[in-house]
């Protein structure tokens, strides 16, 4: 993380058992901080989608659904950008492995399209090396 930690107006740290409602909670927590500080409704609208597909693939393709294994989330706001964390419990994924969804072959596939819109509508998407923790950042618009 480039920036210090006094120069985040707000924060949210939290690990949750592996359950739709729990990440749904979470994304309405940031949605509701980011039109609290006057973000752009197109920004909040991608940054929906990208979070919401994060926390989704967290619990789903990461722990599998198994509530013993947790989703930990680190989120930060500074007045120019956010910062999102997500790692599941899980083995982990190999990217490009991933079908590219926009090929011709793969059009009809739902596998890789929630990856495709992480990148669409966020600044900065990055996986770690095994695959289980994604990081994105999403730079403010101006006026």
């Amino acid at each position: 993380m480039p920036m210090t930690l006094d120069e985040w107006i707000w924060q949210l740290e939290e690990s949750f058992p592996s359950r739709t409602a729990e990440g749904k909670r979470i994304l309405e927590s940031v949605l509701a901080r980011l039109e609290s500080e006057n973000w752009f409704p197109h920004d909040i609208f991608g940054v929906h989608l990208a979070l919401e597909e994060a926390l989704v693939n967290a619990v789903k393709h990461g722990n599998r659904m198994d509530e013993t294994k947790f989703v930990h989330v680190v989120c930060r706001l500074s007045p120019e950008k956010l910062y999102v964390q997500i790692r599941d419990e899980g083995p982990g994924f190999k990217l490009e492995e991933v079908p590219d969804c926009t090929d011709d072959e793969n059009l009809e596939k739902c596998s890789g399209r929630g990856i495709m819109l992480m990148r669409n509508f966020m600044t900065l998407v990055e996986y770690n090396d095994s695959g289980n923790m994604v990081t994105m950042e999403k730079s403010r618009k101006s006026a």
